[in-house]
């Protein structure tokens, strides 16, 4: 069984890196579930189906969700296993510190229900390996690419193609390391410390995994009292002085039946009978988990333009009254309530456009910005891959009439305006047409210039990005709260 755990929980592991890593699109047509069976994902995109099948599942074979789906908790085993290596037989028996436990959970909660979700996300465990894989892992994995590409362009082969690695956001890359930093130090000193202290999914569904079938049983008749167990088991939770397991802490890992010499250690159905008040405490906290998850899911309702030749200053970021969002989030609330800034969309977009948002109110959900390229209409990406709904799947069709902002001219900053040179690239490459040139009154002269038609602009940023007016652009967009049909 250990075997079987640890082989599924690498295969896990492999395949929720590789969404992130990858950025030629094939991962997510063949591994796309595995983000949407995270927990927290699931509550946000109200997936009643994975919910159930989750709890379901703890009920019946306790904290497997812990030590084989979750990314981040496959990753701290990685980690105490290096721990491992150094001093055999180093974990004990320590007393569950549920003020701790429950109070971050409280925290989460009631951090979610004010909207500062992107503070919350802080301690989800998916969200939290998204920041680790997004920027420490993805930019080793291109830059690997990029070798590859190097080498094959000297045999003159074409199965690598060079892509561009750039920092999208030096605050979410701190938090990253920081999180590294943090869990490599409590996985390697005491295993699970993170699971069963700071992560509020671990807190729920170790309360439910007190009430499982399937359990890790101590034969009293076998014992000998050794401690083998309690000092193999990564989450502290074998009191063998007292042959007793805290079933809320255990995430069934199964390295203690495998150290057991007697054959003391079993995993096997739960006696029937139940401690005294046991289940008017698992009534109580079932009903309070129910409402708190409810209250969360109801409130969670071809781009180089100058051919490389150029040396152009970077263009400055405008300052939008309303940011952007991508197309399929429907509305600014709808992203915020739902997104858990887990970054996979980030990692996924082709075109350059999402950036993680350093706003403390909203930190690392994406918005859309238009330095470095432009929401492509064939692209949807981000709703593909999004697995909380903060961003819905559209079609090609649908996005292409979808108004997620509205250009705005900034006259004096337009180099058509401003000099006898013309331009006009704004009108020429606006693919819905939203952009004209026409003589327009301009400081008593009349001059050729742009105009914007907003009925037609959906907000796409080509005419932003393809602006050649440095280092503010002469048009930018302006996001809208809500987006409508154009």
């Amino acid at each position: 069984m250990r075997k079987l755990r640890i082989i599924l929980a690498a295969l896990f592991l492999i395949g929720i890196t590789w969404l992130f890593l990858d950025f030629s699109g094939i991962a997510h047509a063949w591994l796309g579930w595995m983000a949407k069976l995270q927990f927290l994902p699931a509550v946000l995109a109200l997936n009643v189906g994975v919910i159930i099948g989750l709890v379901a599942i703890t009920l019946v074979l306790g904290r497997i969700y812990c030590s084989v789906i979750c990314p981040l908790g496959v990753l701290q085993d990685v980690f105490a296993w290096f721990g491992k290596k150094a001093k055999k037989n180093r974990y004990t028996y320590s007393k569950a510190k549920n003020w701790l436990r429950y109070g971050m959970l409280v925290v989460f909660v009631v951090l979610m229900l004010l909207g500062l979700a992107g503070v919350a996300t802080l301690i989800a465990p998916y969200s939290a390996f998204g920041r680790i894989a997004e920027s420490l892992l993805q930019p080793l994995w291109m830059w690997g690419n990029n070798v590859l590409a190097m080498i094959a362009e000297r045999v003159d082969s074409y199965a690598f193609y060079s892509v561009e690695v750039w920092l999208k956001s030096l605050p979410v890359l701190i938090i990253a390391v920081v999180t590294v930093v943090i869990l490599f130090i409590l996985a390697w000193r005491g295993g699970r410390t993170y699971c069963n202290t700071i992560c509020p999914v671990g807190t729920v569904l170790g309360f439910v995994s007190r009430f499982s079938l399937l359990k890790i049983r101590i034969d009293e008749d076998k014992c000998i009292k050794c401690g083998l167990c309690a000092k193999n088991c990564k989450a502290s939770c074998i009191d063998f002085k007292n042959m007793k397991v805290d079933y809320s802490r255990c995430v069934d890992c199964f390295d203690c039946i495998g150290k057991c010499k007697k054959g003391a250690i079993s995993y096997t159905p739960a006696p029937s009978s139940s401690p005294k008040g046991e289940d008017k405490g698992r009534r109580e906290f079932l009903a309070t988990s129910a409402i708190a998850l409810g209250t969360i899911a109801l409130e969670a309702q071809a781009k180089k333009v100058d051919g490389g030749l150029a040396e152009i200053e970077d263009k400055q970021v405008p300052e939008r009254k309303t940011k952007v969002v991508p197309p399929g989030a429907l509305s600014i609330k709808n992203l915020e309530d739902h997104c858990t800034g887990c970054q996979l969309c980030v990692s996924k977009c082709p075109n350059d456009v999402l950036r993680p948002s350093i706003d403390l109110m909203h930190l690392m959900q994406p918005e859309m910005s238009f330095e470095r390229g432009y929401c492509r209409p064939e692209c949807t990406a981000c709703g593909d891959v999004c697995p909380t709904g903060a961003i819905r799947p559209i079609t090609k069709e649908e996005k292409t009439a979808i108004k997620v902002g509205h250009a705005v001219l900034i006259r004096k900053n337009c180099i058509a305006v401003t000099t006898d040179d013309g331009c006009g690239l704004c009108a020429t490459k606006c693919p819905a047409g939203a952009v004209m040139m026409t003589t327009v009154e301009y400081e008593e002269k009349s001059v050729y210039a742009p105009v914007v038609d907003e009925e037609k602009c959906i907000g796409c940023g080509t005419c932003e990005h393809l602006c050649p007016a440095r280092p503010f652009a002469a048009i930018y967009v302006e996001g809208h709260e809500i987006h409508s049909i154009s």
